[in-house]
């Protein structure tokens, strides 16, 4: 345990100073300029400001994490089998990628009034406005690994009789994990982007809600400090689904440190 816990402090000591430095440059930028902090709080101001008022800010967390998680999980139960359904067909492909392109050209934030209009000015208008943010990407790249596995691997298949469902769910899909994983990483953060978009444009909570409230105000400390909380949020989903990863493709995170060893 102490073996992993000092491997974990060597590789993640760039981050642990530069972090650090970071905060610190921040800290006497403010103080020694006299920035007030209605226009750049310092560190030590959106602490102040953001602990009395915990509670209500954690509130607020709670909310936008529970339209992030629901978008998430609403991406990649749509992503995955569309992505199977693109790469199984050619005909397909061509018949639905038009479209998801299309859905990635309008700018979120001008279909977000629409939706919100069409939907109602409720939870599930949010989610799904984070799932059109999200999804994309996770689509993009599970067709990508789909596609890329090896000819000799499918051609085994076929040899042995394999039905195109057999080839595609023991031959293509274990083979794409990796790309699935890296388009999942992606999607946990952009669905933090979604939610936000979404609870700027109608919502009476969240932590969008509450950092146009602040600004309204001029309380710019609290609103940073959502910031910060929304930040966090996005590294921890990133994080998480790299601990899935190496827990379910093992393979992929060995390949990737010897790839790294080799440079």
């Amino acid at each position: 345990m102490l073996t992993s816990t000092a491997d974990w402090g060597r590789r993640n000591l760039p981050v642990i100073v530069s972090s650090l430095a970071f905060l610190l440059g921040w800290e006497l930028l403010c103080r020694g300029f006299g920035i007030r902090p209605f226009l750049l709080p310092s560190p030590s101001a959106i602490w102040t400001a953001v602990v009395p008022v915990w509670p209500n800010i954690a509130m607020h967390t709670m909310t936008t994490l529970r339209t992030v998680m629901l978008g998430l999980v609403a991406s990649i139960a749509i992503s995955l089998p569309l992505a199977m359904l693109i790469a199984s067909s050619r005909t397909m492909s061509a018949a639905i990628y038009p479209l998801l392109v299309l859905t990635q050209s309008v700018p979120k934030v001008a279909l977000a009034p629409i939706l919100l209009v069409a939907l109602g000015a409720n939870e599930f208008s949010r989610v799904i406005i984070t799932f059109l943010v999200a999804f994309f990407p996770l689509v993009v790249s599970s067709v990508a690994g789909l596609l890329a596995a090896p000819p000799e691997l499918i051609e085994l298949g076929r040899s042995c009789r394999a039905t195109r469902m057999q080839e595609l769910l023991r031959i293509r899909l274990p083979y794409a994990l990796p790309f699935v994983f890296g388009g999942l990483r992606v999607a946990a953060a952009l669905c933090v982007v979604g939610a936000v978009v979404a609870e700027f444009v109608g919502a009476d909570s969240g932590l969008g809600y509450l950092i146009q409230t602040s600004m309204a105000f001029f309380r710019t400390p609290v609103a940073f400090g959502a910031v910060v909380i929304l930040a966090i949020m996005g590294i921890v989903l990133f994080q998480l689904v790299e601990v899935i990863e190496r827990l379910l493709v093992p393979w992929s995170s060995n390949i990737d440190s010897n790839s790294n060893d080799d440079n």
